[in-house]
């Protein structure tokens, strides 16, 4: 099993300050893979599946979308 590292990431949800970690076997974590794992956890059950970004989608498009849903302020 890989070893796992902590990753905080602080950023705004609806201009509300949050704090949330994930433990994820990279030991780096891009703007976009929070942003992706962010809408996960918040829209990740939504009954459309259209709120989230398609999985080969480019940094930009995740940040984008992120901030309709949102999320701003994303920091590693």
């Amino acid at each position: 099993m890989p070893t796992l590292h902590p990753h905080t990431i602080d950023y705004r949800f609806n201009n509300e300050p949050r704090t949330h970690v994930l433990e994820l076997p990279e030991t780096a974590l891009t703007p976009k893979v929070a942003a992706f794992h962010l809408l996960q956890l918040h829209f990740g059950d939504a009954e459309n599946s259209l709120l989230m970004p398609a999985a080969d989608a480019d940094a930009e498009d995740v940040l984008h979308q992120a901030e309709l849903m949102g999320i701003t302020h994303i920091r590693t």
